[in-house]
């Protein structure tokens, strides 16, 4: 029996369409895979572990070692009284004597305090004034408690002060950049106390939502369950997903933890349109939509100028030289606005070129905005900052 005859090239040319047919679905997978993936975020960055979280850290204290920029002891009577109760503590007695250091100011020294802290770690510190001192530059901030909301000492704060800014004057002139009276003290507070947690003693986990929203604490329960192959997540309320922590699991919350912050899940939001009125700013979210409107806008500008001319007499005559003032108006009504089609349904996109195409500013943006959802056709939300 005799083989079917092939054509020379046969083989090779069949192997380089499979070729391309394996390079076109790859770039089809990796195309749709991008696609879902972008819209993915993770649990970890939607919510957090109910529980876990900073505590506010205050305290007050003094920076010295200011080239003469810091308080004036004849108006800030606290730094006065600071600097001599400092001072008697290192058994020197200053009670009645007159003193004119500017070289220290009374500062309030504010940290957070990070979950699961352990004793002998240090956190950063920031230093603010609270005098009339005119900059920190140069200085050092003595040893500080940091007390939190229940009044104990959980950090101990001191080091050389680091400032943004600065500031300099003479005798015409002044600059300042920053601030110049607040700096920041890297790894400033050696954290003497612990605040107790115990996460491998709880029975159940609760989920706090970033931003809350039914459908997405819906999706955070039900990704939840699909991964534990069992009904142990439960949306209580739109901030809220309680998890009962499976038998496999005791013992070993971080392991549980660790998988739930790793689940891709479609967050989902409110229509919402914020706007800022005194920067102008405007930010939209994808689903905001309109219905059908039409839009037109104009504004009534005047427009005065001045422009005196002076008046002189006639050669040889009586006159007096005299000022005549010469006035100019000009009214600007809008007449060459024409009114502008939103359609309905359109993209954030198509609305946002809808309203560009108006040319108007963002303050006048603002105000149409206001006027589509006092007409009823914008679905969605208008927060004001």
């Amino acid at each position: 029996m005799s083989a079917t005859p092939t054509k020379p090239g046969m083989p090779k040319r069949h192997a380089q369409i499979r070729e391309i047919l394996r390079l076109v679905l790859a770039v089809a997978l990796l195309v749709l895979g991008g696609s879902s993936a972008m819209a993915l975020s993770r649990v970890k960055d939607l919510a957090q572990i109910e529980g876990v979280r900073a505590n506010q850290l205050v305290g007050y204290g003094i920076v010295v070692g200011l080239n003469g920029t810091g308080d004036t002891l004849n108006n800030i009577p606290f730094t006065k009284q600071s600097l001599q109760a400092m001072l008697e503590r290192l058994g020197v007695n200053t009670r009645g004597a007159t003193m004119r250091t500017q070289n220290l100011a009374a500062v309030m020294v504010t940290a957070s305090l990070p979950p699961f802290a352990a004793q002998g770690t240090r956190i950063d510190v920031t230093v603010s004034s609270l005098g009339d001192a005119k900059s920190l530059q140069g200085g050092t901030l003595l040893v500080t408690p940091l007390l939190g909301a229940d009044g104990e000492v959980y950090a101990l704060a001191q080091g050389s002060v680091a400032i943004a800014g600065f500031s300099a004057e003479g005798d015409a002139a002044k600059i300042t950049r920053g601030v110049p009276t607040n700096g920041r003290i890297a790894n400033g507070a050696n954290i003497e106390r612990e605040i107790a947690f115990k996460l491998t003693d709880a029975r159940s986990l609760r989920l706090s939502l970033r931003n809350p929203d039914f459908t997405t604490s819906k999706r955070i329960a039900a990704a939840i369950n699909d991964f534990m192959g069992s009904d142990t997540a439960e949306p209580t309320d739109p901030a809220t997903v309680t998890i009962q922590i499976p038998a496999k699991y005791n013992g070993n919350m971080i392991r549980l933890i660790t998988e739930i912050e790793q689940l891709k899940v479609e967050p989902d939001q409110t229509a919402r349109v914020v706007v800022d009125e005194r920067s102008g700013i405007i930010v939209m979210g994808r689903d905001v939509r309109v219905s059908t409107v039409a839009i037109a806008q104009g504004n009534l500008t005047v427009t005065i100028t001045e422009q005196p001319q002076v008046s002189q007499p006639a050669p040889l005559s009586n006159g007096r030289t005299a000022v005549v003032p010469r006035t100019g108006v000009k009214v600007d009504t809008g007449d060459g606005n024409k009114l502008a089609l939103v359609k309905e349904g359109v993209t954030l996109r198509d609305l946002v070129d809808g309203l560009n195409a108006l040319g108007v500013g963002p303050r006048d943006l603002i105000s149409i905005l206001q006027a589509i959802k006092a007409a009823g056709a914008l679905q969605a939300d208008i927060e004001l900052m």
